[in-house]
């Protein structure tokens, strides 16, 4: 009876700690000024008394990136170094600039949320995820095997494609897509 009990009482303090805790306060503006600041975040936070418009806009975003590389793609992050409003948002934006034929490296960012738009053009997504129904269907809940997510796929991902992200020849790709295939 002990060791239930304690299991039970493990279980539920792991559970209980398994979770990303709420802001404490809505908005921290980024300021490099120790001397008039509070820390929040791994940032000094501006008195939001002082807090102006411009700490949350930016323009720039507007502005085409150079697609003229190997992967025919140009990511441009907009993080808290250039927009002090998002310090504590848990948000990056990002603007992706694609040549024809052009990709992103398959890449994963836990529990991230991407919100793609197209303003000319159409490109393909694909989304490696896994199912959130922890101690039913998997003991590891967001655990993700990338080979399996990226070679493995059912129906497969365009070799062509991950040709280009990982800058191997096609047959090598088609190769892996035969060993990580969900039929073998």
């Amino acid at each position: 009876m002990k060791s239930v009990n304690f299991l039970l009482a493990f279980v539920l303090m792991a559970m209980a700690s398994a979770y990303d805790p709420s802001p404490l306060q809505d908005y921290c503006v980024a300021i490099n000024d120790t001397k008039t600041a509070i820390f929040v975040n791994g940032r000094f936070c501006k008195d939001p008394s002082l807090a102006t418009g411009d700490d949350f806009t930016f323009s720039g975003l507007n502005i085409p990136a150079d697609t003229n590389n190997l992967l025919g793609e140009n990511v441009t992050l907009l993080t808290v170094d250039y927009f002090p409003g998002l310090n504590t948002l848990g948000i990056t934006i990002a603007r992706a600039d694609f040549a024809p034929g052009g990709v992103i490296p398959p890449h994963i960012h836990p529990r991230g949320t991407e919100l793609a738009v197209s303003p000319k053009g159409h490109y393909l997504c694909w989304f490696c995820r896994f199912q959130q129904h922890p101690l039913r269907q998997n003991p590891n809940p967001g655990f993700i095997t990338l080979a399996n997510s990226v070679f493995g796929t059912n129906p497969p991902i365009d070799p062509y494609a991950l040709a280009r992200a990982f800058q191997l020849d096609v047959n090598a790709v088609k190769q892996l897509q035969a060993k990580f295939s969900s039929t073998n």
